[in-house]
């Protein structure tokens, strides 16, 4: 029975009956429930299964196999430790979201056609923002509008290539786009908005930070590593996301260098991170699909980790900028030890996770004779290092003393680092599990412990601390942010809100003025029932063309100011996809 049982089921089942519960037993509920998709999805049998029609076409709403199954291991086991990490939490709101967009990621990596793939897309999008709006502040509430704005854009361009796609070949399976055609870039730009990739990357950066403590676990799990199972699975080999990769591994580290806050470094770093991956897919060889898979799951593990150091930190002390954290390691030893492991795991330091799986990656690019790529990929192997490796743990848990003494993070939050610590570890010493659920099958001589790697390895990472503690001064963060890509958003907005300004504004006073003529003359003339009617009607709109000029330069500016960035962000956006659809199509 379990091996026809949809993963999605007890995450949307759990997120209709937990309003129902009392809520002393909801989270428990909640482990419950992940526990049970764990279950499931170890039970799955390969193929598809709950075929269905729609319009003519058929839907695969459950397709299983190697790919779809190593995501949905990942997802369920992270869903577990998030669960644990929130165990005291008492906010439904924050329940039923996660619940519903951990049910959709599932949905989306086990979808085996289109129609499938984009319902539960924009479910994540719409589910994930509760997790932003959810901490209710202003920061949190502008993020979240930005934020669903951009997702609904992006799944606009899913939608368009999936019709376009379907009008072409009359099939709305789910496999890989074999041809450059223009569906297929419309499907690959939707997808690359929530893979973050450049310049579409400015919404993770800004909205996860401004998430709740829980909630930003959750998000840096799903959204991004949803987008990198798409590409794996539609666009493997399209040489034009080895370039895209390769800018996001750069553009992540430059700017989680610059960063001050500890929220928005690890965020930066999610957009490097998935870099890694998105090369791998465009490389799109057995060997990279393997890296990129493996490499999503030991990402989501330290990821959620670091998040859960950061989040402990930040319920603890209500603080999250490097300027105002240091020597918290005198009073959270153990989220400073746990944190360091992720940061560690991150940085790709053998024996750890990362170093299993990120190694896989680079294989293949040399593999492929991709020297440029390989290269730029160790570059950014050494600056991971530099900004999550030790930036992050050095600024928040050493540093200078701030005097401030919380008390440790809770015993749930531990335990729920500890799980992730410990695969960390054991992923690090020991990968042959993760390689056995990889898509294809690995070759059994395979080895990332040889010595020429190791020592390689140590050698970049030594060489990363030391530029590190020599430019330590350069490297301390000011009370500031940093402005990014999202400066053309912002300016585009305020053009936007410029142009609209004087346009309609200019509308209205020749509306009035040409209104007022007619009122005047009809006033100047004989009093008939004809005129007195004229003048009924367009005395109220000279009325309005007089006193509106500035009750609507108020609305206006309200409106702009809630979705200018997201307007801006959109029709940059569109700029650009239109480019780059009208470049590759000549």
């Amino acid at each position: 029975m379990i091996s026809s049982l949809s993963p999605v089921l007890p995450f949307l089942m759990g997120g209709l009956l937990l309003p129902l519960l009392p809520a002393k037993h909801r989270t428990k509920v909640l482990l419950a429930i992940a526990a049970l998709g764990l279950l499931v999805v170890h039970g799955l049998e390969p193929g598809s299964s709950g075929s269905a029609t729609f319009m003519g076409l058929e839907l695969a709403p459950l397709r299983v196999d190697g790919l779809s199954r190593v995501f949905g291991y990942i997802f369920t086991i992270n869903a577990f430790a998030a669960f644990l990490f929130a165990y005291r939490l008492d906010d439904l709101r924050q329940h039923l979201a996660a619940l519903f967009y951990i049910g959709a990621s599932l949905g989306a990596v086990f979808a085996g056609d289109l129609i499938t793939l984009y319902v539960y897309w924009e479910i994540m999008a719409v589910a994930s923002t509760m997790l932003i709006l959810a901490r209710d502040t202003k920061a949190s509430y502008n993020a979240g509008m930005r934020y669903i704005l951009v997702h609904l854009f992006g799944g606009l361009l899913l939608l368009l290539g999936i019709l376009l796609h379907i009008q072409n070949t009359g099939s709305a399976t789910f496999g890989p786009f074999t041809e450059q055609s223009l569906a297929a870039w419309f499907v690959l730009g939707g997808i690359l908005v929530n893979a973050s990739a450049v310049p579409f990357s400015s919404w993770l950066s800004d909205a996860y930070p401004e998430s709740t403590v829980t909630g930003g676990v959750i998000l840096s799990a799903y959204t991004t590593k949803t987008a990198v199972y798409t590409l794996l699975r539609g666009f493997p080999g399209w040489d034009i996301l080895i370039f895209i990769g390769c800018v996001m591994v750069i553009y992540g580290i430059i700017y989680a260098l610059l960063e001050n806050d500890m929220r928005r470094i690890l965020a930066y770093s999610i957009t490097n991170q998935v870099g890694f991956m998105v090369t791998a897919a465009g490389i799109g060889t057995a060997m990279a699909i393997n890296g990129a898979a493996a490499h999503a799951f030991c990402h989501i593990i330290y990821k959620a980790l670091l998040w859960m150091s950061a989040g402990a930190v930040l319920a603890q002390t209500g603080r999250s900028k490097c300027t105002e954290l240091g020597g918290l390691w005198k009073s959270m030893p153990w989220t400073m030890v746990l944190g360091t492991i992720g940061a560690l795991a991150i940085s790709s330091l053998p024996l750890t996770s990362g170093f299993t799986s990120k190694s896989l990656i680079l294989q293949a690019a040399g593999d492929e004779g991709w020297v440029w790529a390989w290269t730029a990929l160790e570059i950014a192997s050494a600056g991971v290092f530099l900004h999550a490796g030790i930036k992050f743990p050095y600024f928040v848990f050493f540093n200078k003393d701030r005097g401030l003494r919380p008390k440790e993070a809770p015993p749930h939050m531990l335990a729920a680092m500890g799980i992730l610590a410990f695969l960390c570890i054991f992923l690090g010493v020991y990968p042959d599990p993760l390689y056995a659920v990889l898509p294809f099958a690995m070759d059994p001589a395979f080895t990332v412990y040889k010595a020429s790697k190791v020592v390689g390895q140590m050698q970049l990472l030594m060489f990363s601390g030391l530029v590190f503690f020599l430019f330590l001064k350069q490297l301390k963060r000011t009370d500031t942010i940093a402005l990014e890509l999202d400066w053309l958003y912002r300016k585009g907005g305020n053009l936007l809100y410029r142009g609209a300004d004087s346009f309609f504004n200019r509308l209205n006073a020749a509306t009035a003025h040409f209104v007022g003529g007619i009122v005047t003359r009809l006033d100047n003339q004989s009093r008939d029932l004809p005129e007195r009617l004229a003048v009924w009607f367009a005395g109220p709109l000279l009325a309005w063309g007089d006193e509106s000029r500035e009750e609507g330069k108020k609305q206006l500016r309200s409106a702009v100011a809630t979705g200018t960035v997201a307007v801006g962000a959109t029709l940059v956006a569109i700029i650009l996809v239109l480019a780059l659809v009208v470049s590759f199509a000549l």
